[in-house]
Formats: structure tokens, C-alpha cells, sequence
């Protein structure tokens, strides 16, 4: 176990600031950007998720003991005595988290000098490619399930810290709770659980599995009933907990079929109020294709932690503006082909119609974009000469979650391959 977070970087940041500091440019004033050049293919939208955690990192950067001593031979003395005083004392201006983005949206605009903001870089573009990919997958699955809950339950599908940050972003994009109990003591997500297969196989028959789980959880709690006969379990699961019965959980199958069946049974035996709840390899399209069953919550695990095939977002952080030797600011930008970036520090908006409707991501290149009257801006003060002014709740992210997202075109419940519901323009520069 690592005993600084400054050291969740990459070699080469700190050479370079090394080689700045011998050239004399390393405090020079400077802007870094991190943004997606495009969206993950075929998505219409992203979600920004990890801001308050890259508040975390930039608050807590730093060079402790232990870390400069493994630093030593690897860069210059007087480097090492710089990086023991490190602290980020610039400013960031970001898109708040639960925000929807789209191709070359600034989701962070970084102002600092050159050494200070470039030692930032592997963090933050760490923490954002991961948590909005996986605040990107759960969005487009809480709005396949129309309304219906959904718990994340994929922490023995991803490394086990990814697993608390897949949980967080999760619920910021509208998850209701999640299996991992360190996501509920760490960040406050709500949790959820009762037992699996194994609990089932432990005891000499399923009644008694039943009858344990019953005894100690209540009849509101949720029984597996898939282990062995399905048929046969639904029928032990309401003569032992009563028509109270909280849930059954399915985790096999044709889900919709056997969910259909699992509902004519339980209305039948007087279950009316018992619930559904569907597990087993879910992505937003299988949620999706079970609209029309008898489903009344969805556990998602392997597809959520990984993106739901994008594990990351492309998200890259480039040097777009640096102080000059006039002390005037200079736009740069990379030329390669295919990662060209834009030179010039950002400001963003989304333009809406007269009724709230986005129509573009409106890009401003060196000046804030006009505002018609029904716009909105995108970027908040997030860290104010070092200190940490923009946090937000997870509750407050939810909320701006469902409103960023309901202001969208009604495209962006489409789960087939698309482009993105708006465009993204640029003005100025």
C-alpha cells in the first residue's frame, strides 16, 4: 500500500517539472484542460462523475516522507526539497458533478503555474476516465428502467478500491443503492443484501434456508428462489414469509419469461404486493428489452463496473494557454493527427430553447459565449487560489444528474448507437 496519493502519477510528470525548473519556465503561468475529444462510440451523452473525489486528490497531493524518500536517485535534491512543499495553490473551474457532457466540453480548466498543474494531471484524468464511465453506463441504465430501482452490485467483478468509486459514480447517476459496504461508510451510499446461492446450498433443504433468512431479516426481506425449481421456491417462499413476502430474486434464465410466470404465481397466492427483483449479467439493453415484464428492480454488477463496454472515457488533459515572455498569455495546442487539441483557455454553456429544451454545447474559445437569455452555464468555481470551494453533496449531484439529463432531446432514451443529441460548437478564438 502506497503511503501518498502524489505518488498515483506517472515518472514522467515529475521529470518534466524537473527540466522546467532548469529552463526557468516552471512558473510560468499556465492553463490545462481535461476534455473528450468524442464520445465513447455510439453513445449520445456522457455524465461527469469523481469531481468531489479529484477535490480529494487536489486538497491531499502530497509529498509526505516515505514518498520522498522513494523518490530519491530518480529526481534532483533540490527537486525533492520543492516537492516537500508542494501544494496546488491555483485555481480549477469545472463542470459540477452529475452533469451531462459531450465532445470537447472543459470539464476541467486547471490555472496554476506549468509545475504545479502538470503534476495533477494522471490523478485527475485517473479518477474522471473512471468514474464517468461508469456514471455514463448507469445513467443510460436508470433511464431503460424507467423509474424502476436499480442496485449496483459488481464489486467482485472490479478491482476491490474501483469498486467503492464504481459504487459512488453509480448512485450520483441515479443508482438507489449499492452491495458495497464500503461505499456506504466511505461516501454515504445507501446499501443493500440478503443472501445467494450459497446460503440456499448451506442448509439441509431450501425450506430451511427460507425459514433461517425469515426468522432473522424479517418478511420484508428478498429470497432467492432460483437455485433449484423456480416453481417450487415461490411456492415455499409464501408459505414461510406469508403474502408479506417482500421480494423474490431471479438470477437465471429467460428473466422476462420466468418473471412473467413468477407473477401469475404470486398474484395467485395472494402476493399481490411481493416484488420482482432481476439479476444475472444486466446491461441497459437487457434492462431495456424487460420493460414490458413484471420486473419491479434491476441488480446490475459486471456491465456496470465496466462501463458497459467503455471502461474509460478518452478523457485527455492538455496545456492550452501558457504566460509568454511579454507575461501575456499565449494559446498552444498539439497538431498530431487525429489528437489535435484547441489552443486557449475554455468557458462553456448549454443553449436551450424558450422552453428548456438543449439544443448545443456551445464552447466559448478565449471569452464566455453569449448568453441569449435561455442558456446556461456549465462551469463553477471549484478550487479558489488552493482551496477547495465547489464540493457539491451526492444528493445535489443526483439531482442536477436527472435535470441535465431531462433537459436533453428525447433521442437520448434511445439505446441504439447514435450520434450525440446535441452538438458541440465553438465560438471564438
Amino acid at each position: 500500500m502506497i503511503s501518498s496519493a502524489a505518488l498515483l502519477t506517472d515518472h514522467y510528470e515529475l521529470t518534466m517539472v524537473q527540466a522546467a525548473r532548469h529552463s526557468g519556465t516552471a512558473d510560468r503561468r499556465s492553463v490545462f484542460e481535461l476534455f473528450p475529444r468524442r464520445l465513447p462510440e455510439g453513445r449520445r451523452y456522457g455524465v461527469v462523475a469523481g469531481v468531489g473525489r479529484a477535490l480529494d486528490a487536489i486538497e491531499s497531493f502530497r509529498f509526505d516522507p516515505p514518498a520522498l524518500a522513494m523518490l530519491e536517485g530518480i529526481v534532483e535534491p533540490d527537486m525533492l526539497e520543492w516537492l516537500a512543499s508542494y501544494r496546488f495553490s491555483g485555481d480549477v473551474w469545472g463542470y459540477p458533478e452529475g452533469e451531462v457532457y459531450f465532445p470537447y466540453s472543459p470539464l476541467l480548466v486547471v490555472e496554476g503555474t506549468f509545475a504545479e498543474a502538470v503534476l495533477l494531471e494522471t490523478v485527475l484524468l485517473s479518477i474522471y476516465n473512471h468514474d464517468s464511465a461508469i456514471a455514463s453506463a448507469a445513467s443510460r441504465m436508470t433511464l431503460a428502467a424507467a423509474g424502476r430501482p436499480c442496485i449496483e452490485m459488481g464489486s467482485r467483478r472490479t478491482h476491490e478500491q474501483a469498486a467503492v468509486a464504481a459504487a459512488r459514480a453509480a448512485y450520483v447517476a441515479g443508482f438507489d443503492a449499492t452491495s458495497n459496504l464500503a461505499a456506504r461508510r466511505l461516501h454515504g451510499v445507501p446499501s443493500a443484501g440478503t443472501a445467494a446461492h450459497s446460503f440456499t446450498l448451506l442448509h439441509d433443504s431450501e425450506r430451511d434456508a427460507f425459514v433461517a433468512q425469515v426468522e432473522s431479516l424479517g418478511v420484508g426481506t428478498t429470497l432467492l428462489v432460483d437455485t433449484y425449481d423456480v416453481a417450487e421456491a415461490v411456492g415455499l417462499a409464501v408459505e414461510v414469509a406469508g403474502t408479506g413476502l417482500g421480494a423474490v430474486r431471479l438470477d437465471s434464465g429467460d428473466l422476462g419469461e420466468v418473471a412473467r410466470e413468477v407473477r401469475e404465481q404470486l398474484d395467485g397466492l395472494g402476493a399481490t404486493e411481493t416484488r420482482i427483483v432481476v439479476t444475472s449479467d444486466l446491461d441497459e439493453h437487457a434492462i431495456a428489452a424487460l420493460a414490458a415484464a413484471p420486473v419491479d428492480a434491476y441488480g446490475v454488477g459486471t456491465q456496470l463496473v465496466t462501463g458497459s463496454g467503455h471502461p474509460t472515457c478518452g478523457f485527455v488533459y492538455k496545456l492550452v494557454s501558457r504566460e509568454g515572455d511579454d507575461g501575456e498569455m499565449v494559446p498552444v495546442a498539439k497538431r498530431s493527427t487525429d489528437k489535435a487539441s484547441i489552443g486557449g483557455r475554455k468557458y462553456a454553456l448549454r443553449r436551450r430553447s424558450p422552453a428548456g429544451r438543449a439544443q448545443a454545447e456551445v464552447v466559448g474559445i478565449g471569452e464566455p459565449p453569449a448568453d441569449d437569455g435561455d442558456d446556461r452555464p456549465l462551469l463553477v468555481h471549484l478550487v479558489d487560489g488552493g482551496q477547495v470551494v465547489g464540493r457539491s453533496t451526492l444528493e445535489e449531484a443526483r439531482a442536477r444528474h436527472r435535470a441535465s439529463v431531462a433537459e436533453l432531446p428525447r433521442a437520448v432514451t434511445m439505446m441504439s448507437a447514435g450520434e450525440p443529441v446535441i452538438p458541440t460548437l465553438h465560438e471564438g478564438g
